[in-house]
């Protein structure tokens, strides 16, 4: 039994080591494709020929079994020639004509790009299992004879099911039970919690945090908005770039007329110039080598992985040059507020003490009552007096929370409350509704104290706006980029931080789909938009935009959806990010000229017979050594 588990424990092993090694199977075999041709050099040199062709061949069946593979079946899928299968023929080509080193450097060049292509794309499917994972599985249903878990699929519309505090939300529905605060950060992105009761909707995917409530399913598990959520970022993964279909559609025309070209280049010189059957063949090599498109690819790569560590040195994550040569084109930003242009967690504004009572006496005896709560409000008001002084909280005699109200307690004899205007009193308004009413206006909180009936305070809290943002917006508006502000903050909260932040534009109450349909309508307005945002709710704008870019320290699926990451949540390093986009692009059209011009040059040569095949290598090789010295110039800060 124990040799047998020994067994059993060794392939599981096995099984997941090779679970882990499988995403980095082409890169792997294009490095031991790299070892192959550096060991086919140095076996050449030495005169070991049959050694060192054997060690070529090998890197041309470990390098480009892959990509081989790859355009055979595209090839007979499509009906149609690719790509992939020029650059083999070119591989092949050059060994029959003897130059199997130069074969070989072709077969790696793409097995590398190839490699780098599936990895990331391996990558782009995570942040749907993260999504899900957020999505409860089972439910407590409410029936004539109790309680019992169900699996969410099971739920009908109209069926009751109990949330308890802590718990997420199973079901789109409606409260028909209960009070609560909800925080519904997932969907909306709205920082504090929201108070529903009787009647009031409430969303699969967010957590009820303090009272228990009956929910009546109004839709079915695949139905919800956190569905629609999931549906939304595979629809716009899936959807191609304009770039990548004009390329897919240039593919096939290239291969054909360099192939139609190669073909009547063996047979047609022989008999309208003379050539000779050897010389003609050997001209048709030479060209099937110069034509192939190493010095585009080297053009275009080098340079996108020069830029793309460049960023990464300076804090900004890209997960493809794409998403990197799109922002050269952006023309508009939106974000979201609460935190990207905001904190994210709301921060005590201002506070206001009634006439006799003691600012340090107040706020300690306050803090101690809301040191009691997890209410992100109560931990904000929390920090707030550890931060004015080092006193230990006490604790109060009595304490009852009032879900959707406050907190009344009793201290020292003393009848403490503390929540909003209308569980004070009307007392309240003796604070100064003029200064409340500004207060507000500004997108703040406002929480009210009173002792023994008298109102003794007022703090104002808000989600205050990131120190940088201001700046971000400035050098996006010297970029010439449109700056816009999408949330699912009310109109109050949002025109007060549209104001502090400096955007052009604002869109209040945006739940996800209606981001997404905002996003929609500035692409038509600006073409090329990006989307900035860090919480599960903007995962379907991230992924619609043209450019997806997520705050550093957002959520997993925010992470892994956006296709730019600010690792320091430093918003200037947008502006520096199209900066760095621009530099490349134009290092990338030098090199594409310069390239094709080569290109041009040698197939005009070869057919003037005036180009021999080791200079025509030498032109093709050295032009692409070029192309490639030019792009590392982006690896300079």
């Amino acid at each position: 039994m124990e040799a047998e588990a020994r067994v059993n424990e060794r392939q599981s092993t096995d099984d997941s080591f090779l679970q882990k090694i499988l995403p980095y199977a082409e890169l792997i075999a294009a490095a031991v494709s790299g070892i192959l041709i550096l060991a086919g050099w140095l076996l050449g040199k030495n005169g070991l020929v049959a050694a060192s062709v054997t060690s070529y061949l090998a890197a041309f069946l470990i390098g480009g079994f892959a990509k081989a593979k790859e355009g055979i079946e595209a090839t007979i899928e499509d009906k149609e020639l690719n790509v992939e299968m020029l650059m083999v023929f070119a591989a092949i080509g050059s060994a029959i004509i003897g130059y199997w080193a130069e074969g070989a450097i072709l077969i790696f060049i793409f097995a590398v790009s190839g490699a780098l292509e599936t990895y990331t794309m391996n990558k782009s499917h995570k942040e749907i299992s993260s999504l899900m994972e957020l999505q409860p599985e089972e439910a407590l249903l409410i029936t004539s004879s109790g309680e019992r878990k169900v699996r969410v699929s099971e739920l009908a519309v109209g069926d009751a099911i109990l949330v308890k505090p802590g718990e997420r939300v199973p079901a789109d529905g409606i409260i028909d039970k209960g009070q609560s605060s909800i925080d519904q950060a997932a969907i909306t992105g709205e920082s504090i919690p929201v108070i529903k009761g009787f009647r009031d909707e409430v969303f699969a995917g967010t957590v009820n945090l303090t009272g228990a409530i009956t929910v009546k399913v109004t839709k079915a598990s695949n139905e919800t908005l956190f569905h629609k959520i999931i549906q939304l970022v595979q629809s716009a993964q899936s959807e191609k770039s304009p770039s990548q279909l004009f390329i897919e559609r240039f593919e096939g025309r290239y291969v054909k007329v360099v192939l139609v070209v190669v073909a009547l280049m063996m047979i047609v010189p022989h008999f309208a110039l003379g050539w000779s059957w050897q010389e003609s063949f050997y001209r048709a090599m030479i060209l099937l080598v110069v034509a192939s498109p190493c010095a585009l690819v080297a053009s275009i790569m080098p340079a996108t992985l020069s830029a793309i560590s460049n960023g990464a040195r300076h804090g900004i994550l890209v997960k493809g040059g794409v998403h990197l040569e799109n922002l050269s084109n952006l023309n508009a930003i939106a974000f979201d507020k609460t935190g990207t242009l905001t904190k994210g967690k709301p921060e005590v504004t201002e506070f206001v003490i009634g006439e006799g009572f003691s600012e340090s006496d107040l706020l300690w005896k306050t803090a101690s009552v809301e040191n009691q709560s997890n209410h992100p409000l109560a931990k904000a008001i929390v920090g707030f007096a550890k931060n004015r002084f080092e006193k230990e909280m006490i604790q109060p005699d009595k304490m009852e929370d009032m879900p959707g109200w406050g907190i009344s307690a009793e201290i020292g004899g003393e009848s403490w409350k503390i929540g909003k205007a209308g569980f004070i009193g009307e007392g309240a308004a003796l604070l100064g509704s003029e200064r409340a009413e500004r207060l507000a206006a500004q997108g703040n909180t406002l929480v009210y104290i009173s002792v023994d009936g008298v109102p003794a305070g007022m703090l104002a809290l808000k989600d205050v706006v990131r120190e940088k943002a201001m700046a971000a917006i400035g050098e996006l508006a010297q970029e010439g980029v449109y700056t816009v502000m999408l949330t699912g903050d009310s109109e109050t909260t949002a025109k007060a931080i549209a104001a502090e932040s400096g955007v052009d534009e604002y869109f209040a109450e945006c739940l996800p789909e209606e981001k997404v349909d905002k996003l929609k309508g500035l692409m038509n307005r600006f073409n090329t938009v990006a989307m900035v945002g860090d919480g599960i709710n903007d995962a379907p704008a991230l992924a619609t935009a043209n450019v997806g870019i997520a705050m550093g320290e957002g959520t997993d699926v925010a992470l892994e959806t956006a296709d730019i990451v600010l690792m320091k949540n430093d918003l200037p390093k947008i502006a520096e990010a199209i900066r760095l986009s621009r530099r490349m692009n134009r290092i990338i059209k030098q090199n594409v000229v310069f390239s094709i011009l080569v290109i041009m040059v040698l197939i005009a040569s070869n057919f003037l017979q005036v180009l021999d095949l080791p200079y025509g290598v030498i032109g093709h090789e050295g032009s692409t050594i070029l192309v490639i010295l030019n792009s590392l110039r982006l690896l300079r800060s």
